[in-house]
């Protein structure tokens, strides 16, 4: 497979910040063991029963609604950053399956946006790039913020597992959960970030979810967003990917480029895959442990058949409180 020369590359915008990332999980913690047909599945697809081989460990279901779970997280990053909800302009709302049809997502879209304390946002809604959404949501919000259409975006994802016979797939454990950031022109609260670059690259032949995921689609993202941030893959201080199984998770990243010590593998076993929510999540455990730097660079990336997507941040030192005169 390879991709058309004439792709369209990263494009470096006008300075424009993520912050106060933030997610819930499940509120039942369960081990991999409660989940009904594991053994059943693993040899399904072929799978050796070892947990420790592929990063079993627990989950988390819930027994809220998208809505909620969406609600919750975006009401901790608007806290979180000091925002009034009724100065975000824009509500990018990213979930893998919407309930209902048009009869009924008003009423989900009013429940979510009265839930957070939105005004007058205007709402824009992703679910065809699966478990990307997220990353997509934020580049969406990266161009918004810089062509000054909007000034602060709110981006959420939420996803939950409604049929617990495919909690278990051939690539990952599920979580249920959500996932929130506010993307504005300037940092907001004590946790920012600035987006560098970002990039998407796919590959239509490839789309279908039976496929594998690709390494050569990883590899031309990270050539776009450092062809356009003027860096090298070795000067990316963490990667944030998602949560699949620890043997594809290292075996995929390898062979995009990078190292081992670049990846974050202790949420898979603490959790599992949490939709397209994990790359935020691993952002925002990395940073409560202390393992990001100011100054240093961070990917978001995430892969699904046919497709990959990865912003570029770059995090903000910690701002100087003001003191006023003596």
């Amino acid at each position: 497979m390879s991709l058309p020369s004439a792709a369209i590359p990263a494009v470096r915008l006008p300075a424009v910040h993520l912050s106060a990332p933030r997610y819930v999980l499940g509120e039942q913690v369960a081990d991999h063991t409660s989940i009904g047909n594991l053994t059943e599945r693993a040899r399904q697809f072929k799978m050796a029963p070892r947990a420790e081989l592929w990063g079993w460990g627990s989950i988390r279901r819930t027994a809220k609604s998208l809505e909620a779970l969406a609600v919750e997280s975006a009401r901790a990053t608007v806290a979180a950053a000091g925002a009034d909800p009724a100065g975000i302009d824009c509500l990018i709302l990213c979930s893998t399956r919407f309930p209902g049809g048009p009869r009924t997502h008003g009423g989900f879209v009013e429940k979510v946006m009265s839930g957070i304390g939105l005004v007058d946002a205007a709402v824009t809604g992703l679910t065809l790039n699966r478990c990307t959404n997220l990353l997509t949501g934020i580049r969406t919000a990266h161009a918004l913020v810089a062509a000054a259409t909007h000034r602060r975006v709110l981006v959420v994802t939420t996803d939950r597992v409604t049929d617990e016979s495919v909690r278990m797939e051939n690539f990952a454990l599920f979580s249920d959960g959500s996932a929130a950031c506010l993307v504005s022109a300037e940092p907001a609260g004590t946790d920012s970030y600035e987006i560098i670059a970002g990039a998407a690259a796919q590959d239509p032949g490839s789309l279908d979810w039976s496929n594998e995921i690709s390494s050569e689609l990883a590899r031309t993202v990270n050539r776009r967003i450092l062809d356009a941030a003027g860096m090298k893959l070795d000067e990316i201080d963490g990667l944030l990917h998602p949560n699949l199984f620890k043997p594809l998770i290292a075996l995929k990243e390898r062979q995009a480029g990078f190292t081992r010590q670049q990846l974050h593998l202790d949420n898979i076993t603490r959790f599992g895959h949490c939709f397209a929510a994990d790359p935020l999540i691993n952002l925002v455990d990395r940073a409560a442990a202390g393992q990001l730097s100011p100054g240093g660079h961070y990917l978001l990336a995430s892969s699904v058949p046919g497709s990959r997507v990865a912003v570029l941040l770059r995090k903000s030192a910690p701002a100087t409180p003001d003191r006023g005169e003596n």
